[in-house]
């Protein structure tokens, strides 16, 4: 069995079911992830229907995972409406927010994580629900005409206390994944983000690969970020574009991260974070293994 720091995430069910898989088959998921040798997963709930249709079989999901034995350190709470311009839209996100934090504390998670806060962004409407947005169409993005930043950010920062507080509730913490075109997807921009937001169960959801694209030193990155950090998404990257590749199949230099990695003392968990619609992965289960190989030869 692969070990238990060593995290299956969820975009390996996302990269063979797209996105979002559907929710009832959950059970199916953690099978599969059983299958490849896993003992520790990632599950998600994605955006409102997602989120609630796992909140309806959260009893079952529990069993399930409590059958095959496995863990879920971490459960995935995506809602970009946490950082909507509209006060009732960030409200309704904030009672779902609270529904995940249920089902993260209910399978026994250490944290909730989500994408950072995107900004108020206005797309055309043929623009699809996506995970990453490509590069073009965050520079062709508009925004609302009467917007004050003064007070979008103090009012989207109140909500992020917020949800921090519900996390907190619930003994978790919130992890802020960085990625293209959200703000705080460096390490300067979350360092800022986290000092605006003042609660210390905020934290960062390390990402090798889009950290790797943003021209974040990861070297660097581990040593400021050392005391923020308790989840690292694995994935490699070539340096050009958003891509989540197989370890060996990009350019990050793994010995220099692995070297910083010992230098900080990191003790959490790491997330096999590999494929997605904008990845070349020609075998996704040999990619999941071949890395769970190499990070345990690694820690």
């Amino acid at each position: 069995m692969i070990d238990p720091r060593i995290t299956c995430c969820y975009l390996y069910t996302i990269s063979k079911y797209g996105y979002p898989p559907a929710a009832e088959d959950t059970l199916k998921y953690l099978d599969e992830y059983k299958s490849l040798g896993f003992q520790s997963v990632e599950l998600e709930g994605i955006r409102k229907d997602h989120l609630e249709k796992v909140y309806k079989i959260r009893n079952q999901i529990a069993v399930r995972i409590k059958e095959l034995k496995l863990e879920v350190p971490y459960f995935c709470i995506v809602l970009p409406g946490l950082s909507s311009a509209d006060a009732n839209e960030r409200k309704e996100n904030l009672e779902l927010f609270r529904k995940g934090c249920e089902i993260a504390h209910l399978l026994g998670s250490k944290g909730v994580l989500d994408n950072a806060p995107l900004p108020p962004y206005q797309f055309p409407d043929d623009i699809p629900v996506v995970r990453h947005y490509h590069e073009d169409v965050i520079l062709s993005a508009k925004f609302p005409k009467d917007l004050n930043w003064k007070n979008y950010w103090d009012q989207m920062v109140e909500t992020y206390r917020e949800a921090c507080d519900i996390a907190s509730e619930y003994n978790l913490t919130y992890q802020m994944h960085p990625a293209l075109g959200v703000l705080s997807a460096t390490t300067d921009a979350f360092l800022y983000f986290h000092d605006a937001v003042g609660r210390d169960n905020l934290r960062f959801n390390f990402d090798t690969a889009n950290q790797y694209f943003l021209k974040d030193n990861l070297q660097l990155s581990l040593r400021r970020l050392a005391d923020y950090i308790d989840y690292i998404h694995i994935s490699d990257n070539g340096g050009n574009r958003v891509e989540h590749l197989a370890i060996g199949d990009g350019v990050i230099r793994w010995e220099d991260f692995f070297e910083t990695l010992d230098l900080i003392n990191f003790k959490g968990h790491f997330g096999i974070d590999i494929g997605g619609s904008e990845s070349v992965v020609e075998d996704l289960d040999a990619a999941y293994k071949n890395a769970a190989k190499f990070l345990e030869n690694k820690i």
